[in-house]
Protein backbone atom coordinates (compact mmCIF):
# COMPACT_ATOMS: atom_id res chain seq x y z
CA UNK A 1 0.00 0.00 0.00
CA UNK A 2 2.78 2.17 0.51
CA UNK A 3 3.76 2.47 -3.34
CA UNK A 4 0.30 3.32 -3.72
CA UNK A 5 0.29 6.05 -1.35
CA UNK A 6 2.68 7.26 -2.88
CA UNK A 7 1.70 7.31 -6.37
CA UNK A 8 -1.30 9.18 -5.20
CA UNK A 9 0.42 11.81 -3.44
CA UNK A 10 2.00 12.78 -6.92
CA UNK A 11 -0.69 12.53 -9.01
CA UNK A 12 -3.76 15.22 -8.86
CA UNK A 13 -6.83 12.87 -9.88
CA UNK A 14 -9.16 15.72 -12.44
CA UNK A 15 -12.60 16.32 -10.51
CA UNK A 16 -14.50 17.18 -13.81
CA UNK A 17 -13.66 14.33 -15.45
CA UNK A 18 -17.08 13.03 -15.23
CA UNK A 19 -17.80 9.08 -16.26
CA UNK A 20 -21.25 8.40 -17.86
CA UNK A 21 -23.40 5.00 -16.71
CA UNK A 22 -24.38 4.98 -20.31
CA UNK A 23 -20.91 4.04 -22.02
CA UNK A 24 -20.47 0.58 -20.79
CA UNK A 25 -21.40 -2.57 -22.44
CA UNK A 26 -24.04 -4.94 -21.32
CA UNK A 27 -22.19 -7.60 -18.62
CA UNK A 28 -20.91 -10.51 -20.40
CA UNK A 29 -22.30 -14.08 -19.99
CA UNK A 30 -21.07 -16.08 -16.88
CA UNK A 31 -18.49 -18.96 -18.36
CA UNK A 32 -20.15 -22.47 -18.59
CA UNK A 33 -20.39 -24.47 -15.67
CA UNK A 34 -17.87 -26.62 -17.69
CA UNK A 35 -15.40 -24.14 -17.37
CA UNK A 36 -14.44 -24.38 -14.05
CA UNK A 37 -16.27 -27.60 -12.91
CA UNK A 38 -12.40 -28.90 -12.11
CA UNK A 39 -12.03 -26.17 -9.51
CA UNK A 40 -12.03 -28.42 -6.38
CA UNK A 41 -11.05 -27.62 -2.67
CA UNK A 42 -8.01 -29.19 -1.72
CA UNK A 43 -7.75 -28.58 2.10
CA UNK A 44 -9.86 -27.13 4.75
CA UNK A 45 -8.06 -26.23 8.57
CA UNK A 46 -9.32 -24.65 11.42
CA UNK A 47 -8.09 -21.33 11.87
CA UNK A 48 -10.14 -20.61 15.74
CA UNK A 49 -13.19 -21.70 16.85
CA UNK A 50 -14.40 -20.00 14.25
CA UNK A 51 -12.47 -19.22 11.08
CA UNK A 52 -11.56 -21.71 8.52
CA UNK A 53 -8.69 -21.60 6.26
CA UNK A 54 -9.72 -22.83 2.67
CA UNK A 55 -7.54 -23.80 -0.28
CA UNK A 56 -8.78 -24.19 -3.78
CA UNK A 57 -7.51 -25.56 -6.73
CA UNK A 58 -8.70 -22.56 -9.06
CA UNK A 59 -8.42 -23.10 -12.90
CA UNK A 60 -9.51 -19.95 -13.41
CA UNK A 61 -6.95 -17.92 -11.18
CA UNK A 62 -3.76 -19.98 -11.80
CA UNK A 63 -3.36 -22.43 -8.85
CA UNK A 64 -4.03 -22.71 -5.46
CA UNK A 65 -5.94 -19.74 -4.30
CA UNK A 66 -7.13 -19.16 -0.17
CA UNK A 67 -10.44 -18.54 1.05
CA UNK A 68 -10.76 -17.98 4.85
CA UNK A 69 -14.67 -18.26 5.96
CA UNK A 70 -15.88 -16.92 9.30
CA UNK A 71 -18.95 -18.67 10.67
CA UNK A 72 -21.73 -17.05 12.69
CA UNK A 73 -21.64 -18.41 16.58
CA UNK A 74 -25.26 -19.85 16.16
CA UNK A 75 -23.65 -21.79 12.94
CA UNK A 76 -23.83 -25.81 13.26
CA UNK A 77 -23.07 -28.35 10.65
CA UNK A 78 -25.68 -29.25 9.03
CA UNK A 79 -27.58 -25.97 9.46
CA UNK A 80 -28.62 -23.86 6.15
CA UNK A 81 -30.09 -20.59 4.77
CA UNK A 82 -27.27 -18.66 6.02
CA UNK A 83 -26.37 -14.96 3.87
CA UNK A 84 -23.31 -14.82 3.03
CA UNK A 85 -21.33 -11.61 2.98
CA UNK A 86 -18.37 -11.51 0.92
CA UNK A 87 -15.36 -8.75 2.00
CA UNK A 88 -12.58 -8.07 -0.71
CA UNK A 89 -9.34 -6.82 0.33
CA UNK A 90 -6.94 -3.65 -1.24
CA UNK A 91 -4.33 -3.78 -3.26
CA UNK A 92 -0.11 -3.96 -3.20
CA UNK A 93 0.74 -5.30 0.41
CA UNK A 94 -1.08 -7.71 2.55
CA UNK A 95 -4.35 -9.69 1.33
CA UNK A 96 -7.24 -11.35 2.48
CA UNK A 97 -6.11 -12.75 6.09
CA UNK A 98 -5.82 -8.49 6.50
CA UNK A 99 -9.50 -8.19 6.89
CA UNK A 100 -9.85 -11.31 9.83
CA UNK A 101 -6.15 -9.81 11.79
CA UNK A 102 -7.82 -7.70 14.02
CA UNK A 103 -10.78 -9.97 15.03
CA UNK A 104 -12.91 -7.03 14.19
CA UNK A 105 -15.22 -8.57 11.67
CA UNK A 106 -15.55 -11.43 13.51
CA UNK A 107 -16.46 -9.51 16.72
CA UNK A 108 -19.49 -7.70 14.40
CA UNK A 109 -20.97 -10.23 12.95
CA UNK A 110 -20.56 -13.03 15.59
CA UNK A 111 -24.75 -12.46 15.81
CA UNK A 112 -25.49 -11.77 12.50
CA UNK A 113 -27.03 -15.06 10.30
CA UNK A 114 -23.81 -14.37 7.52
CA UNK A 115 -21.28 -16.71 6.81
CA UNK A 116 -18.49 -14.17 6.24
CA UNK A 117 -16.39 -14.97 2.57
CA UNK A 118 -13.00 -13.50 2.45
CA UNK A 119 -11.27 -14.93 -0.74
CA UNK A 120 -7.66 -14.36 -1.73
CA UNK A 121 -7.38 -11.65 -5.24
CA UNK A 122 -4.02 -11.35 -5.61
CA UNK A 123 -1.89 -8.02 -4.64
CA UNK A 124 -2.46 -6.48 -7.94
CA UNK A 125 -5.87 -8.46 -8.90
CA UNK A 126 -8.17 -5.59 -8.99
CA UNK A 127 -11.30 -8.24 -9.32
CA UNK A 128 -11.01 -8.71 -13.01
CA UNK A 129 -10.80 -11.89 -15.68
CA UNK A 130 -7.17 -10.16 -17.13
CA UNK A 131 -7.00 -9.92 -20.49
CA UNK A 132 -3.91 -11.88 -20.16
CA UNK A 133 -3.56 -13.20 -17.10
CA UNK A 134 -5.61 -14.71 -14.10
CA UNK A 135 -9.44 -14.69 -13.97
CA UNK A 136 -10.32 -13.06 -10.91
CA UNK A 137 -13.79 -12.19 -11.29
CA UNK A 138 -14.60 -16.07 -12.42
CA UNK A 139 -12.63 -16.97 -9.14
CA UNK A 140 -14.29 -15.11 -6.94
CA UNK A 141 -18.18 -15.04 -9.08
CA UNK A 142 -18.00 -18.89 -10.08
CA UNK A 143 -15.83 -20.92 -8.37
CA UNK A 144 -15.92 -19.49 -4.76
CA UNK A 145 -19.81 -19.51 -4.85
CA UNK A 146 -19.80 -23.12 -5.67
CA UNK A 147 -17.78 -24.60 -3.62
CA UNK A 148 -17.83 -22.57 -0.35
CA UNK A 149 -21.64 -21.55 0.16
CA UNK A 150 -23.06 -24.58 0.01
CA UNK A 151 -20.21 -26.72 2.76
CA UNK A 152 -21.66 -24.02 4.71
CA UNK A 153 -25.54 -24.19 4.10
CA UNK A 154 -25.75 -20.73 2.24
CA UNK A 155 -29.12 -19.86 0.96
CA UNK A 156 -29.19 -17.35 -1.80
CA UNK A 157 -29.33 -14.25 -0.14
CA UNK A 158 -25.89 -12.29 -0.37
CA UNK A 159 -23.91 -8.88 0.14
CA UNK A 160 -20.23 -7.71 -0.58
CA UNK A 161 -17.97 -5.08 0.67
CA UNK A 162 -14.54 -4.29 0.09
CA UNK A 163 -11.74 -1.34 1.21
CA UNK A 164 -9.67 0.54 -1.43
CA UNK A 165 -8.93 -1.57 -4.53
CA UNK A 166 -11.49 -3.98 -2.99
CA UNK A 167 -14.39 -1.25 -2.94
CA UNK A 168 -13.76 -1.12 -6.83
CA UNK A 169 -14.35 -5.03 -6.71
CA UNK A 170 -17.82 -4.74 -4.47
CA UNK A 171 -19.17 -2.24 -6.94
CA UNK A 172 -18.34 -3.99 -10.26
CA UNK A 173 -18.77 -7.57 -9.03
CA UNK A 174 -22.53 -6.34 -8.13
CA UNK A 175 -22.79 -4.20 -11.33
CA UNK A 176 -21.99 -6.95 -13.74
CA UNK A 177 -23.67 -9.82 -12.04
CA UNK A 178 -26.59 -8.39 -11.60
CA UNK A 179 -29.15 -10.32 -8.35
CA UNK A 180 -26.08 -11.88 -7.36
CA UNK A 181 -25.89 -9.55 -4.25
CA UNK A 182 -28.60 -7.23 -2.33
CA UNK A 183 -25.97 -4.74 -0.88
CA UNK A 184 -22.74 -3.46 -1.78
CA UNK A 185 -20.11 -1.27 0.00
CA UNK A 186 -17.16 0.54 -0.34
CA UNK A 187 -14.41 1.73 2.04
CA UNK A 188 -12.19 4.08 0.46
CA UNK A 189 -12.66 2.41 -2.39
CA UNK A 190 -11.21 3.06 -6.13
CA UNK A 191 -14.52 4.22 -7.95
CA UNK A 192 -13.22 6.07 -10.95
CA UNK A 193 -10.19 5.10 -12.82
CA UNK A 194 -10.96 6.60 -15.68
CA UNK A 195 -10.42 10.05 -13.96
CA UNK A 196 -6.74 9.59 -14.58
CA UNK A 197 -6.13 6.97 -16.91
CA UNK A 198 -2.61 7.95 -17.25
CA UNK A 199 -1.91 8.46 -13.97
CA UNK A 200 -3.40 4.82 -13.33
CA UNK A 201 -0.94 3.05 -16.14
CA UNK A 202 2.11 4.67 -14.42
CA UNK A 203 0.63 3.35 -11.23
CA UNK A 204 0.28 -0.41 -12.59
CA UNK A 205 3.45 -0.11 -14.69
CA UNK A 206 5.48 0.87 -11.38
CA UNK A 207 4.01 -2.74 -10.28
CA UNK A 208 4.46 -4.71 -12.72
CA UNK A 209 1.09 -4.52 -14.52
CA UNK A 210 0.22 -3.90 -18.00
CA UNK A 211 -3.21 -2.50 -17.80
CA UNK A 212 -3.55 -3.75 -21.46
CA UNK A 213 -3.08 -7.58 -20.17
CA UNK A 214 -5.67 -6.16 -17.48
CA UNK A 215 -8.67 -4.36 -18.56
CA UNK A 216 -7.35 -3.77 -22.19
CA UNK A 217 -7.33 -0.82 -24.36
CA UNK A 218 -8.83 2.60 -21.86
CA UNK A 219 -11.83 2.61 -24.22
CA UNK A 220 -12.49 -0.11 -22.72
CA UNK A 221 -11.92 0.29 -18.62
CA UNK A 222 -15.68 1.45 -18.17
CA UNK A 223 -16.74 -2.14 -18.19
CA UNK A 224 -14.80 -2.35 -14.95
CA UNK A 225 -14.99 1.19 -13.71
CA UNK A 226 -17.71 1.44 -10.81
CA UNK A 227 -18.50 5.59 -11.92
CA UNK A 228 -19.56 4.13 -15.33
CA UNK A 229 -21.32 0.96 -13.94
CA UNK A 230 -23.30 3.28 -11.89
CA UNK A 231 -26.49 2.25 -14.11
CA UNK A 232 -26.55 -1.29 -13.20
CA UNK A 233 -26.76 -1.24 -9.45
CA UNK A 234 -30.29 -0.47 -9.26
CA UNK A 235 -31.92 -2.48 -7.05
CA UNK A 236 -29.07 -2.62 -4.56
CA UNK A 237 -28.62 -0.89 -1.53
CA UNK A 238 -25.29 1.05 -1.96
CA UNK A 239 -22.92 2.53 0.63
CA UNK A 240 -19.67 4.50 -0.27
CA UNK A 241 -17.34 6.40 2.43
CA UNK A 242 -14.14 7.88 2.15
CA UNK A 243 -12.03 10.59 4.11
CA UNK A 244 -10.16 13.52 2.86
CA UNK A 245 -6.66 12.31 3.52
CA UNK A 246 -6.64 15.47 6.46
CA UNK A 247 -5.42 13.87 9.60
CA UNK A 248 -8.51 12.80 11.47
CA UNK A 249 -9.77 11.63 15.07
CA UNK A 250 -8.54 7.77 14.28
CA UNK A 251 -5.42 8.98 13.62
CA UNK A 252 -2.15 9.07 16.28
CA UNK A 253 -2.05 12.57 16.16
CA UNK A 254 -0.97 15.59 13.52
CA UNK A 255 0.45 14.72 10.12
CA UNK A 256 0.72 15.17 6.31
CA UNK A 257 -2.33 15.00 4.28
CA UNK A 258 -2.61 11.43 2.58
CA UNK A 259 -3.07 12.10 -0.66
CA UNK A 260 -4.04 8.65 -1.86
CA UNK A 261 -7.64 9.47 0.55
CA UNK A 262 -7.79 12.73 -0.92
CA UNK A 263 -7.65 11.66 -4.44
CA UNK A 264 -9.76 8.64 -3.57
CA UNK A 265 -13.00 11.33 -2.11
CA UNK A 266 -12.71 12.71 -5.38
CA UNK A 267 -13.29 9.60 -7.19
CA UNK A 268 -15.99 8.75 -4.60
CA UNK A 269 -18.09 12.42 -5.43
CA UNK A 270 -17.20 11.38 -8.93
CA UNK A 271 -19.34 8.16 -8.43
CA UNK A 272 -21.97 9.77 -6.54
CA UNK A 273 -22.46 11.92 -9.09
CA UNK A 274 -23.18 9.16 -12.10
CA UNK A 275 -24.66 7.35 -9.55
CA UNK A 276 -27.35 10.34 -8.56
CA UNK A 277 -27.41 10.61 -12.54
CA UNK A 278 -28.57 7.52 -13.16
CA UNK A 279 -30.85 7.57 -10.61
CA UNK A 280 -29.13 4.84 -8.11
CA UNK A 281 -29.73 5.71 -4.31
CA UNK A 282 -26.31 5.53 -2.58
CA UNK A 283 -25.81 5.77 1.25
CA UNK A 284 -22.79 8.26 1.62
CA UNK A 285 -20.72 8.79 4.49
CA UNK A 286 -17.72 11.44 3.15
CA UNK A 287 -16.73 12.06 7.11
CA UNK A 288 -14.47 14.50 6.58
CA UNK A 289 -10.98 14.45 8.18
CA UNK A 290 -9.00 10.66 7.88
CA UNK A 291 -6.42 8.81 5.95
CA UNK A 292 -6.42 5.35 3.90
CA UNK A 293 -5.54 3.68 7.27
CA UNK A 294 -7.38 0.33 8.74
CA UNK A 295 -9.02 2.31 11.35
CA UNK A 296 -11.49 4.28 9.34
CA UNK A 297 -12.63 1.13 6.83
CA UNK A 298 -13.42 -0.59 10.50
CA UNK A 299 -15.34 2.06 11.54
CA UNK A 300 -16.90 2.34 8.09
CA UNK A 301 -17.34 -1.46 8.01
CA UNK A 302 -19.41 -1.44 11.68
CA UNK A 303 -21.37 1.28 10.34
CA UNK A 304 -22.52 -0.32 6.79
CA UNK A 305 -23.53 -3.66 8.49
CA UNK A 306 -27.09 -2.52 8.98
CA UNK A 307 -26.97 -1.97 5.44
CA UNK A 308 -25.23 -5.01 4.12
CA UNK A 309 -26.85 -7.20 6.73
CA UNK A 310 -30.51 -5.63 8.30
CA UNK A 311 -30.28 -6.79 12.09
CA UNK A 312 -34.18 -9.11 10.78
CA UNK A 313 -31.06 -11.61 9.95
CA UNK A 314 -30.54 -11.85 13.92
CA UNK A 315 -30.00 -15.38 15.36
Amino acid sequence: MKTFVAWLVLVVIVTGCQSTTESAAPPPARPPAAATATATVVSQEAVDERTDRLVIDSPAAGGERSVWVVKPAAWKPGSTGWRALYLLHGCCAGGAFDWLRTGEVARLTARLDAVVIVPEGGPMGWYADWRDGPGWETFHMTEVPRLVEPRYGVGTRRAVAGFSMGGLGAFVYAARHPGMFEAAASFSGVLDTRADVSGYRSFMAGNGVDTEDLWGDPSEWPEHNPADLAGRLKGVRLYASSGDGEPGPLDHGDGPVDGTEAAIMRQNRNFARAAEKAGVKVTTDFYGNGTHTWPYWIRSFERALPLLLPRDGLR
